[in-house]
């Protein structure tokens, strides 16, 4: 299979801003492996702005641009640094790929893209992809990585895209607030009924909640993408994911007509 693994802030830096090693090194451990089993692995990383925060000490999440874009360049390099280290002790090889919406929406730019992950790919490389945060402003964004793992698994025709959060997957109502919601382990179609289950924004660090993840849904499914949200708490779940298990909420790819 073709997998792409998109990561979230909240499981990848404590509050602070810090690493969760813990985390991260369990994941790594879980990508690796299931590459070993022999699927082709793609992540797709938050947590540059997030890990700058707190390697640079600001009291929080910066509001301006200039800022976020300086905790990016800083985050970015701390959060390349670990995974290269940490993929390399299970003989792996990772690369770096940053976009903005300008290198999707822009047809030669797009094509130069999917060509370099297929290559990557066939060099059993490992590819990270991120937005490019140090250069991208509200005129050229993805938005957030919820789209990105969609655009990513679309353009790479992935056979499953993960989204590992904070959260277990899609409920009836907002968990947080409501004791009685439930989670909804699969989701057939994308109606209005399911779009209105959407929250707000998720972690102070992040930039995600779920109506990002259902528009990325809706973007998978429709490319033929089986979509999975879970909790990245608990990286292991990917093997039962990759398995087909009930693990969190599975969206199933559009049937063809």
């Amino acid at each position: 299979m073709r997998i792409v693994v998109k990561v979230g802030t909240s499981t990848l830096a404590h509050p602070t801003g810090r690493l969760n090693i813990r985390h991260v090194e369990e994941l790594v451990k879980v990508l690796s492996d299931l590459k070993n089993a022999g699927h082709e692995m793609i992540l797709v990383s938050s947590g540059a702005i997030g890990m700058g925060v707190g390697k640079l000490n600001l009291p929080g999440r910066p509001t301006d641009i200039p800022t976020k874009q300086a905790a990016a360049a800083v985050g970015q390099c701390e959060l390349m640094y670990t995974y290269d280290r940490l993929f390399t002790e299970y003989n792996h090889t990772v690369a770096q790929i940053l976009l903005t919406g300008e290198d999707i929406d822009d047809a030669e730019r797009r094509a130069n893209f999917e060509n370099t992950m297929e290559r990557l790919l066939e060099l059993k490389a490992l590819p990270i992809v991120n937005e490019n945060d140090t250069v991208a402003t509200a005129e050229i964004k993805v938005g957030d990585n919820d789209a990105l793992g969609a655009i990513v698994a679309r353009s790479l025709q992935a056979d499953l895209l993960v989204l590992l959060s904070d959260i277990d997957g899609l409920y009836t109502a907002d968990p947080h607030r409501d004791p009685t919601a439930t989670l909804i382990p699969q989701v057939e179609a994308i109606t209005p009924a399911i779009e209105a289950l959407a929250g707000g924004a998720g972690s102070d660090l992040g930039t995600g909640g779920m109506a990002t993840k259902l528009r990325a849904a809706k973007m998978a499914t429709e490319a033929g993408c089986e979509m999975v949200i879970a909790n990245g708490n608990h990286p292991h779940l990917l093997y039962d994911i990759v398995d087909g298990a009930a693990i969190g909420t599975r969206f199933l790819a559009a049937k063809e007509a």
